[in-house]
């Protein structure tokens, strides 16, 4: 028969598996000496890749860590050791490293992978709870995972010792992508896609308005000329620009409005008497993110930033919804 927790028992048990698994994180932490830098140094040497493995969650977490070491510089892959036994050991070589999870050592699976591994020269490194276990005493190095108890209840379902794993690869993983000189460059190059990429890879140039979508007028036309050419670029404003091709103001659709309320004629005068001097822009090629932030710190609301080259001639403008679309934030 199911049982419903009450509320105040549901908190207790939660607390009491936080606490648990934060003790486990706290042992491993506790308990790292010189083999944990044995294992970056070999992760360093590694001419080819880190190859985890593990069967049921410690499989879960083997392939969750392929994930990190591959993202943050060290090409890692995920192989199933029963798949290992059937074919895919084709995909190890010489040249890589070994990482092996299973907290009681004695995952038959494993236990029958690692001599293949070894007929191959592949370095191997294990993940156990035991040290003495058939597979701790197979590695060339092993890293303990000394906890007391599990998560569960009833001390059975992996918990505790599956988030030290994780925790102890993460924690490998950041060591070795430290020690190698891992950059956020280099990590936007491993992650193109989602926001994390555009932050750190996006620049100005890749997001500014170029060509016909950019609106340029020299200083001396009339007005209607700069509403003309935010029309046809389907822009918010105008860079106007003096003889030689140099800015010397920028004019909005807004600006404009507000002449037309103030005088009817407006559209006949001079762009000059209606553009803003000396307005906010960009010079170089920053990335989208900082002009983002330019735009938030601009004392005054502005929805435009022309972008102008050495010479202070415009070559583009960055339009604020243009940045937002492009998922940076």
């Amino acid at each position: 028969m199911s049982m419903v927790l009450e509320r105040t028992d549901a908190l207790r048990v939660a607390r009491e598996v936080l606490q648990i698994e934060m003790d486990a994180i706290q042992r491993v932490a506790e308990s790292l000496d010189s083999r944990f830098e044995q294992a970056v140094q070999a992760l360093l040497a590694c001419a080819g890749r880190v190859v985890l493995s593990g069967v049921g969650k410690s499989g879960a977490i083997a392939r969750k860590l392929a994930g990190t070491f591959s993202s943050t510089g060290t090409p890692a892959i995920f192989v199933h050791p029963t798949e290992a036994a059937h074919g895919d050991l084709g995909t190890i070589t010489e040249q890589d490293v070994a990482i092996l999870l299973s907290f009681r050592g004695e995952s038959d699976e494993l236990v029958l992978l690692c001599p293949a591994l070894k007929r191959l020269g592949v370095y191997t490194i294990v993940f156990t709870g035991r040290a003495d276990s058939t597979l701790g005493r197979m590695a060339d190095l092993v890293l303990e995972i000394p906890i007391e108890r599990e998560a569960c209840p009833h001390n059975l379902a992996p918990t505790a010792s599956t988030t030290a794993m994780l925790a102890l690869g993460d924690a490998l993983a950041l060591a070795t992508m430290t020690a190698r000189g891992f950059t956020p460059d280099d990590f936007a190059r491993n992650h193109p896609a989602g926001a994390l990429g555009r932050r750190l890879l996006l620049r100005a140039y890749d997001v500014m308005r170029t060509g016909d979508a950019l609106a340029i007028v020299p200083e001396t036309a009339p007005l209607r000329d700069a509403l003309f050419a935010i029309t046809k670029a389907g822009a918010g404003a105008a860079c106007v620009v003096d003889a030689s091709g140099a800015m010397v103001g920028l004019v909005t659709d807004g600006d404009i409005r507000r002449r037309l309320l103030q005088d009817e004629t407006a559209l006949s005068r001079p762009v000059s008497e209606a553009m803003t001097r000396n307005p906010i822009v960009l010079h170089g090629n920053p990335l989208a993110i900082e002009v983002l932030e330019r735009f938030h710190r601009a004392p005054a609301k502005i929805g435009d930033l022309p972008v102008l080259d050495d010479a202070g001639k415009p070559i583009g403008m960055v339009v604020l919804k243009d940045l937002l679309r492009a998922g940076i934030v």
